[in-house]
Order: structure tokens, then sequence, then C-alpha cells
């Protein structure tokens, strides 16, 4: 015999005659009506809801509810004779049910708290009207309190079923959708076509912004930022090479972060040790992405009061780092006059001339940046002079040392990792 029920052992101790079980049983539509009439007045998620076909269909399933509950008293009540069914029986399609009853007010959005609410006003109508048939029939009261004392822990029964169902669904649902989002995430990250990312952010239920912002962060530092930023920002905690060795990065898309909200995001991701990639239009994000991984290829230092590190600050840097061998081949092209000298000596004068190109050959400033006397400015310039002839004042001439020399001297090109 199937385990029974709480509400199944107090069936056990009702008395209730076959007369009295008829009466009641043609007194369920009338129930069923009333009851659906009081939760669409009273429960306001309802309202207007319960019309039609689909009131008559509410009103049958509480009168099936209703039906099994007096089943269940008259299946208790004959459950010692030989050959009886098991008493716990009827219980099982009602308890299926009211579980699909909950599944299902969660698929129309619906919450859990419309759902008890419509479970009180439900029960409190239905035993109104039981209760006054009961008195009318005659019945004793010990019995009546009985048969209310069942009544109410079968409903609790009903009630905490659909709850489950809709809990279960809910989280089903939950899984679904984080599913499509994080394919969503791949898919805009490996630069799918925008008709692929349409279809996909209306499968994950994603409102499309105007653009998104790609972050680096490490995983440690995610959830602290993802409770400062737009609830649809995306993530993906995939493999990146950032960070301390063996520390796990993590990648955002946030939304809507271009013009001057891109000084919030700065703010939120203040002391994060985050990468900040461009704004772009939301299906050019892998644009954004990209450019954060070639930032963190360079090795660019992070500043150092905790502020992120913005790629836009370091477009040079990646113009520069595009093509590899051909900046290489520059720089020593550019450096053939001082092939021939001592390295140290090669290594000084290169450095002198580089911040003279980028001081516009104003010797103090140049002197302060090396930090050397301004006559060693003035004595290394005449050796450079003696070696580069008119090199140093044709423009075309400049433009190949300017940008050969761009990154710091300590920087061989030949170190830079390859475009991603």
């Amino acid at each position: 015999m199937a385990e029974t029920s709480g509400t199944t052992n107090r069936a056990a101790r009702i008395e209730l005659d076959e007369r009295v079980a008829h009466e009641l049983r043609d007194l369920l539509p009338l129930v069923a009506g009333r009851t659906i009439t009081a939760i669409t007045a009273e429960v306001p998620s309802y309202s207007g809801t319960l019309t039609g076909q689909m009131r008559d269909k509410i009103e049958n399933a509480v009168q099936i509810a209703l039906g099994t509950f007096l089943q269940l008293v008259e299946q208790s009540r004959t459950a010692d004779r030989p050959q009886a069914s098991d008493p716990s029986t009827p219980l099982v399609p009602a308890l299926e049910a009211a579980y699909a009853l909950g599944s299902g007010e969660a698929r129309s959005g619906r919450s859990v708290d419309a759902l008890l609410a419509a479970y009180r006003v439900g029960a409190r109508v239905s035993w109104r009207e039981m209760a006054a048939a009961t008195v009318a029939i005659g019945l004793p009261a010990a019995t009546v309190a009985e048969f209310a004392e069942l009544m109410f822990a079968y409903i609790d029964e009903l009630s905490a079923a659909s709850v489950a169902g809709h809990a279960d669904e809910l989280a089903s649902v939950g899984r679904a959708r984080r599913r499509n989002l994080e394919r969503l995430t791949q898919q805009l990250l490996l630069g799918e076509p925008e008709e692929v990312l349409q279809r996909s952010a209306k499968r994950a239920d994603w409102p499309v912004p105007q653009t998104l912002t790609v972050a680096l962060l490490p995983q440690a530092k995610l959830r602290g930022a993802l409770a400062l930023l737009d609830e649809h920002t995306l993530e993906s905690s995939e493999e990146m090479p950032a960070g301390e060795p063996g520390e796990e990065t993590a990648v955002l898309l946030v939304p809507d972060m271009h013009g001057d909200r891109r000084r919030q995001l700065a703010r939120v991701l203040q002391g994060r040790r985050a990468v900040l990639g461009p704004a772009r239009p939301w299906s050019r994000a892998c644009s954004s992405y990209r450019r954060v991984v070639r930032v963190v290829a360079l090795g660019i230092t992070r500043p150092a009061d905790g502020e992120p590190l913005d790629t836009d600050q370091h477009l040079s840097e990646l113009l520069l780092s595009a093509d590899v061998e051909a900046l290489a081949d520059l720089r020593t092209r550019v450096l053939q006059p001082l092939a021939e000298l001592p390295a140290a000596t090669a290594e000084r004068l290169t450095e002198t001339l580089r911040s003279w190109l980028l001081h516009q050959g104003r010797r103090d400033d140049v002197a302060a940046d090396l930090f050397v006397h301004p006559q060693t400015v003035r004595y290394r310039m005449g050796q450079l002079r003696q070696l580069y002839g008119e090199r140093l004042t044709d423009p075309r001439s400049l433009l190949d040392l300017t940008v050969a020399l761009a990154l710091p001297v300590g920087i061989p090109p030949a170190s830079i990792a390859p475009a991603g």
C-alpha cells in the first residue's frame, strides 16, 4: 500500500454517509463558480484573466479538486472493507494536477504570491459554502469541525504541490535562460553574423542595447562588479592571458556605457585590476574583445592609482604593434647610423634621439625626461647630427624616426606579441 498523507489519516476519522456525500457533490458546480468569482475579484493578478473558456476550464478544475476531496472522505470510510482500494490513491492525480497548475502559472508570468493568494481565497469561499451545506444537512458539530480540518489540510497539500511546480518551472526556465545567455555571449565574442545574434538574443530574452563594452578582470573581482552594473551585463569565465599566474579571469560585456557613461564604468571597475575595451555597436562586441586581448598581450603597465587599464589610451602602441616585423625592420633601418657604435653608447644616443623627437627639440624638457644636464643633451645631439646629417631636418626621415622610436627604447619590437 502506498504511504498515506496526513490528509488521508484525517479523512479516516470522518463519518459521512452516502446521502450527505451525494448532497455535497451536487453543490460542487455552485461552489466552483463562486470560488472563481471571488478569486477574480480579490486577487489582482487574476482580474480579467479568468473569462470565457479559461474560466470554464478553471471552474472544472476546482470541481475536480473538490470532488477528489469528497472521494477521499468516502474512500477512507470504506478503506477497512475487504478489497477496498488504497485511500491515498485519489490524492495522486489531484496533487499532480496542482503541480501542473503551479508550473503553468509560472510560465504565464504570475508570481507564487498570486498563486497562494488564490488558494487562500479559494479555501475560504469553498469552506463557507461547504460549511453552510453540512450545517443545513444536520451533521454534528464535531463532524463539521473534523470536516473543516480535513478540507484545509487538503488545500494546504494542493497549494504546496502548486508551489513546488511553480518553483521547479522557474528553476528550469532559469537554467535554460542561463544556457541561452552563455551561448549568446560566446557568439558575440566570436563575431557571429548579426542575424544569428538577433535570434540568440530573442531566445535568451535579452534586450538588445545600442553598444557593448568589453571589460576583463580577475574572476575573484567579478561578483562585486556585477552587483554595480546593468542587470543585462553578460559574462564569460573563459581562460584569458591576463592577471597573476594561475589567476582565473572573466570577460564582461556591459550594455550602453558609451560617451560620458564610460567614466561611470571606470569608477565601478576602480581597484579591480580591469582592462577596459572600447564601446562598440552591440553586434560588433568582438571588436572590443579583440582590442582588450591585444592590449593584454602587449604587457602594458596598469595605472598605479587603481584605475582600469583603458585601451583607448594606448592606441599608438596598438597601431605600432599591428605589424611586428615591419616595425622591427623600420627601427633597424633608422638606427643604422648607430650600428658601429658600442652598445652602451648606441643605447644612450637612441634614448636621447627618441626624447628629442617627442619633445620637439626642447633641450630642457629632454634633459628633465632623461635626468641629465642640458649640456649633456647638447653634446649627445651634436653626435647625432654628425651621424644623421640632413636626415634630422628631412620631414620623411623624421616621420620614420618618430614611428620607429615611438615605443620605449627598452622594448625592442621583436618582443611585442603579434596582433590577435
